[in-house]
């Protein structure tokens, strides 16, 4: 691999250390410091988390107890049906796991963990965030325009979301495709810094295969959703014209072609699941080897899985389009496909179990959080085999199965890997330490509803419920199984009721909690070298690190402490 790369001081990093107090706006509003931007993406990630939960509890209020006012919300019709569930998949995915998972936990970690003191490029940093925030400006808008929000589902298939005569919210489709457009220029411009100040800015002595795996994973899925994003951004302008400039690039009855928008979808789609995927299985890898005091099992095969992970997803995405009229032939090659991406998501999964086998395992927080990520992803990739052959998919399709699935993936990645994340670097984002017994609480109090949840929708869908239809009185052979929906129901407000346990948790810590010191977990990444939480410039330039080996020298038998620190010599 290469040479190890001189630290280049940036130009700033004088001026990261000067003595100037900057005023309110430039330090929490303006900044170009790239910890207090992964704040700004992490917090409002978390609000429009909260908007999100919030039509869960609505619609799945309607789903279980039909024509019912729903407390705080009201009667649920079905236009408005439809807008939360569009809108709820839409920010769940764009303005809570990638902002989180790439945006925040990047910004935050890859200047402190390859010893740098800043991006590269930090104004570019700064105008990624506040394109993002008025891309969340503009989803939320179309909530109030005349018609209400967009209820085409968050994949915005046309017809439905393209003609007037189909769409009964054309302001509010628009807006929803403008704003996901400019989330996309916000995440382009982000991906710029992460892979430049990762392959770049590295400490000296940093090799590649000294590179912790989470930062690998940040800029694996920046490289994947810079080469997917393309063809989806050319679609939604495509879109945008059909909406209000009369144009047919989408409809068929002038020449159009409905099913162009669905591979334009899903060819940005699909490699988008290993976008947000990766930087939570790169989360994973660094709990783990902490807490279980163990090297990292394979590192090299991880990374190298990683990459063909990368090319596979590529290969993939016609299996969302099983029953839209693909020849069978392409069926069958889609279907090969995607069960090959299965294995090197599998290997990782089972190279992470190597790495706990025979460790010295601690039971914190934050473990609890990245084994369960491991348990639950697990249940997820095995149903979506069934999935991913065209035969069963025919059956499966639309249906609460999908639903189940797609939430043992992607719940997951985006909640318990930012969990997972945020419980372990609270200490280095704010200098405090989380109460243990409350983080606990919190964990139990939302995993173990999170399957009652999910595991009953398994069982609709397999009967044949459509995860798409407002009531289900209507349907004498699904009433049956109208328990399932409220258990699955009362379990979201059970898990829901839990989060203020964690909100709770970090109010309380950040205000009075445990002072942390510099490595309360005594790690060998060089985040653990700072402050805790790190100045404007992470280190004093006459400290800047040098790296002497890779992550993960835990319990090294030439050492008579458990951990080796990346910048000790010896």
């Amino acid at each position: 691999m290469a040479e190890s790369v001189p630290h280049e001081v940036s130009a700033g990093h004088d001026d990261h250390h000067d003595h100037h107090d900057p005023s309110f706006f430039q330090k929490y509003v303006f900044s170009t410091d790239h910890k207090m931007i992964a704040m700004q993406y992490m917090f409002t990630g978390m609000a429009m988390g909260l908007i999100g939960a919030f039509m869960a509890y609505a619609f799945r209020m309607q789903l279980a107890f039909p024509g019912e006012s729903v407390p705080g919300f009201g009667l649920v019709t079905p236009a408005n049906y439809n807008a939360l569930v569009t809108n709820h998949g839409t920010i769940m995915i764009f303005w809570v796991a990638m902002p989180v998972l790439i945006a925040a936990f990047g910004n935050f970690l890859i200047p402190l963990m390859v010893g740098c003191d800043d991006m590269v490029f930090p104004k570019i940093n700064r105008l990624s965030y506040q394109i993002f925030l008025l891309s969340a400006v503009v989803l939320i808008a179309s909530f109030f325009v005349q018609g209400g929000g967009f209820g085409g589902a968050w994949t915005a298939y046309p017809p439905l979301s393209a003609k007037p005569m189909y769409n009964l919210t054309p302001m509010g489709a628009t807006l929803w495709v403008i704003a996901v457009g400019l989330e996309f220029i916000a995440f382009l411009l982000g991906g710029i810094n992460f892979i430049t100040t990762a392959m770049n800015s590295r400490a000296p002595g940093m090799k590649l295969y000294d590179i912790p795996i989470v930062v690998w994973m940040i800029v694996v899925a920046s490289i994947l959703f810079m080469l997917s994003v393309g063809p989806l951004i050319a679609g939604a302008i495509m879109l945008v014209f059909d909406q209000t400039l009369g144009t047919a690039f989408f409809d068929p009855d002038k020449g159009g072609d409905p099913v162009l928008w669905q591979h334009l979808f899903w060819f940005f789609g699909h490699p988008e699941v290993y976008v947000v995927l990766l930087p939570a299985i790169g989360i994973t890898a660094e709990i783990i080897t902490v807490f279980a005091r163990k090297k990292l099992f394979a590192y090299k095969t991880v990374l190298h899985t990683a990459f063909g992970t990368g090319v596979l997803s590529f290969t993939v995405w016609a299996h969302h389009q099983f029953i839209s009229g693909i020849d069978p032939r392409m069926a069958n090659v889609f279907t090969v496909t995607t069960l090959l991406i299965s294995i090197p998501i599998a290997e990782m999964m089972f190279v992470y179990i190597a790495t706990l086998w025979g460790g010295s395992i601690t039971l914190t927080t934050p473990m609890l959080w990245a084994l369960a990520f491991i348990g639950e992803f697990l249940i997820g990739g095995v149903t979506g085999i069934f999935l991913g052959a065209s035969g069963a998919d025919i059956y499966f399709h639309d249906t609460y199965f999908v639903l189940a699935h797609f939430h043992y993936t992607f719940y997951p990645i985006a909640i318990i890997g930012t969990f997972a994340g945020f419980t372990f670097w609270f200490p280095k984002m704010f200098g405090k330490m989380m109460n243990e017994t409350l983080g606990k609480i919190h964990f139990w109090g939302t995993i173990i509803p999170f399957n009652f949840v999910f595991i009953p929708l398994f069982i609709l869908g397999a009967a044949g419920q459509h995860r798409r239809i407002f009531d289900y009185r209507g349907f004498p052979e699904l009433v049956q199984y109208q328990d399932l929906r409220v258990l699955a129901t009362v379990s979201l407000l059970v898990m829901l009721g839990f989060q203020l346990v964690f909100f709770y948790n970090c109010i309380v810590s950040w205000l009075s909690g445990e002072e942390a010191g510099k490595n309360p977990w005594d790690s060998n990444t060089l985040e653990w070298t700072t402050p805790s939480p790190p100045g404007h410039g992470n280190w004093p330039v006459e400290e800047l690190p040098t790296v002497y080996r890779g992550p993960y020298e835990y319990s090294h038998p030439d050492r008579e402490e458990d951990y080796w620190p990346q910048n000790l010599p010896n």
